[in-house]
């Protein structure tokens, strides 16, 4: 049987609200370095928490790179800023969004 969404009154299985919501998220990837000289990639911009502990696990992976999520903001070790717009962009992200 097919759910109705109580907002639009539509099958849910027409649109999927979270590719939306990606659509909408400014994306923001900085490079900072810490102390000793160690470089860490920050990228925020994630409405939820869920969202960003998802993306950033999935950065790790593709990326071989240890990080951490830190609210709604992921920080990997070392500097992927040009990797992690394409993957983002891979994922459904708008290019526009995204401020690298």
């Amino acid at each position: 049987m097919n759910e109705i969404d109580p907002i639009t009154g539509l099958p849910k299985e027409l649109f999927d609200i979270k590719d939306i919501e990606k659509e909408q998220e400014k994306i923001k990837v900085r490079v900072m370095q810490r102390r000793f000289g160690k470089v860490v990639t920050i990228i925020s911009g994630f409405q939820e928490q869920d969202r960003a502990k998802e993306m950033g696990k999935a950065l790790k992976k593709k990326l071989a790179c240890g990080g951490t999520v830190r609210g709604t903001e992921i920080e990997l070790q070392g500097d992927h800023k040009s990797k992690v717009k394409e993957i983002l962009r891979q994922n459904g992200y708008k290019e526009e969004h995204i401020d690298a």
